[in-house]
């Protein structure tokens, strides 16, 4: 055991060298390109150290051939640094940084923690792609058109990188995230596109992996991990208007549903520290952020057991019906006790989450989103289909009765509740039955908010590999439309309900359209359009402030609703207000009715 002990750090020191020269493309390298003359000498060695690959004194440095039982001290395993690379590559030198987000809110959150990351190694931020030395997309593989718009992207910036004057700093193009790790190898072999590859989980190798690219080569590193939550790095936000921000709870997925392809690209669940969302959380409510939306793959699922006494023997709660491809997990803290933790830090901060899975709803967390007046009475319920025979095809886990069921609970328990949900249009196998059964499901529901797309097979999936992709384009599209179409009707019926009431909204800024209009949203997150004016303060136990001032972004505001379409309501602003007051002063029809709207991406 003795001896056990003494090697382990020459082992611990191999491990950080093996995963970057593996043979399967975490770092390749490929013909150099030109540097700065007055860098060329310590280039030619850099090249040289990667040519030829670590020597055995790199791996074992300090340690005497001529003691039989060397005693190796921490000095000697520094997880930063790399013997066989210059001291100071890593150092962005104040080089600029472009970054280009595409997909969901969680890329978001990931070009946040990238920058965190990289801002910390001196480098710039830049919004201007022709003035950065450094482009890095962040990138979605959910659909083929996601991926498309990537790839014609790349052959975009390709070209201005060989317009570059030979006078200036060459640009580097990376591409980072789900994308990187799904298409490896047609990224760095047979398009030659780009300099640098970063899967999700390897945010905290962009340094090295740059430094490699600005040496002349090809840099990747799309290892997944079991354990990778980044929760000692503290995003850089960089929202615009300030007020908002996207807090990242937990990574990846384990429920392989047959169409998707996120448990391929993000690998297995895993939950951030409670302690560290928290922190971040205090943070922002410092900073002045009024509203925070926790994010995950499948967010309701988090199970945080990272300190012994969170650990148990106790199952989590499914919703009824529902099952999972996985065993159930004992212990940890659940999505509830997180949820009630975050929600009590700041009680003028609104509290939202996303993307839940339907399974993951038990009677505890309903409890809690009636009981706190900051926890948005809005709930993402993806059906994905609703027919019970493609939901079992599509491994969801649950029959359209059971999901029904648990809509009745939760409006049950949460009434006046708005429900949003995600359809996929001509799965593996959906017949004519199976499409009217969806809108059926659409019309039974009221949904506020729909996020629909035509099937899209990927591979690696369940689907690609058991299933056939036997749905006509056409037929693909022309569903499509029908659904968009019933979500637009029904939207249009329940928004007008709210014709004549009184809702809260969290001020966003400038409304596209008009600069003489503002617009923000309401607790059900559907858009509220009104006329910018000034408009009373708060109200106090008093009576009403009778001074006036004007709506800025970031200010609660109460808005009396005058029209509504299938996207929007219309109205005029009463006054300002806070969450914790308007809990109190507005009437319970501030929720009524189901808010409809209708979202279309990536069709």
């Amino acid at each position: 055991m003795r001896n056990t002990n003494r090697l382990r750090p020459i082992f611990l020191t191999f491990e950080q060298w093996l995963p970057r020269w593996s043979l399967q493309h975490r770092l390749c390298c490929s013909k150099p390109v030109s540097v700065h003359s007055n860098e060329e000498s310590r280039a030619d060695k850099f090249k040289t150290q990667i040519a030829t690959g670590p020597r055995f004194h790199d791996f074992v440095k300090g340690a005497s051939i001529n003691k039989q039982q060397p005693v190796i001290t921490d000095d000697l395993i520094d997880t930063d640094k790399h013997a066989y690379l210059p001291e100071d590559s890593e150092i962005g030198n104040s080089r600029t940084v472009c970054f280009e987000t595409y997909g969901c809110q969680m890329n978001v959150n990931d070009t946040e923690i990238a920058w965190s990351i990289l801002q910390k190694k001196g480098y710039q931020r830049t919004s201007d792609v022709a003035e950065a030395d450094v482009v890095l997309l962040v990138t979605c593989s959910i659909r083929e058109k996601a991926e498309q718009t990537i790839w014609n992207r790349l052959r975009q910036l390709t070209a201005m990188k060989k317009r570059r004057l030979k006078t200036r700093v060459p640009m580097k193009i990376g591409v980072l995230g789900c994308m990187a790790e799904r298409l490896k190898s047609e990224l760095l072999e047979r398009e030659k596109l780009l300099d640098v590859l970063a899967g999700p989980d390897a945010y905290r190798d962009l340094p090295r992996l740059l430094s490699v690219a600005h040496g002349g080569q090809q840099a990747s590193n799309v290892l997944l991990s079991l354990e990778e939550t980044y929760a000692d790095v503290m995003p850089v936000h960089h929202s615009p208007q300030g007020y908002s921000a996207f807090v990242s709870i937990m990574r990846g997925c384990d429920n392989m549903c047959s169409y998707c392809i996120v448990p391929f690209t993000r690998g297995r669940e895993r939950s951030r520290p409670v302690s560290s969302i928290l922190e971040e959380v205090h943070i922002l409510s410092e900073q002045g952020v009024k509203e925070v939306t926790l994010l995950g793959q499948n967010v309701n699922s988090y199970r945080d057991t990272s300190e012994e006494q969170f650990c148990s023997s106790e199952p989590g709660q499914l919703s009824r019906g529902f099952r999972t491809v996985y065993r159930a997990r004992p212990g940890g803290l659940r999505f509830a006790d997180l949820l009630d933790r975050v929600s009590l830090i700041d009680p003028g901060m609104r509290i939202r989450f996303t993307s839940p899975h339907p399974k993951d709803f038990p009677d505890e967390v309903l409890q809690l989103i009636k009981e706190r007046a900051n926890i948005c009475k809005q709930i993402h319920l993806p059906a994905q289909s609703g027919s019970s025979t493609v939901l079992q095809a599509m491994r969801r886990g649950y029959s359209r009765e059971a999901y029904l069921e648990l809509v009745d609970n939760i409006k049950r328990i949460i009434p006046g509740v708005s429900l949003s949900s995600d359809f996929i249009s001509g799965f593996c196998g959906e017949t004519e039955e199976d499409h009217l059964q969806t809108l059926s499901l659409i019309r039974e529901v009221h949904y506020n908010v729909g996020f629909l797309f035509a099937y899209s097979m990927r591979k690696k999936t369940h689907a690609f590999h058991r299933l056939q992709d036997d749905v006509p384009a056409e037929v693909k599209q022309r569903r499509l439309k029908e659904l968009i179409g019933m979500f637009r009707e029904e939207a249009t019926k329940v928004n007008s309900a709210l014709i004549g009431c009184t809702q809260l909204v969290l001020v966003e800024g400038e409304s596209k359209r008009s600069a003489q209009d503002l617009c923000g949203r309401n607790d059900g997150n559907v858009k509220v359009i009104f006329p910018r004016q000034e408009v009373a303060g708060q109200p106090t136990d008093t009576g009403t402030d009778t001074h006036t001032s004007p709506i800025n972004p970031g200010d609660y505001v109460l808005v009396k609703i005058e029209s509504a379409n299938s996207q929007s309501l219309r109205g005029h602003a009463l006054s300002h207000t806070s969450l914790s007051d308007s809990a109190t002063r507005l009437p319970d029809h501030r929720h009524d009715g189901q808010l409809a709207s209708v979202a279309r991406h990536g069709v």
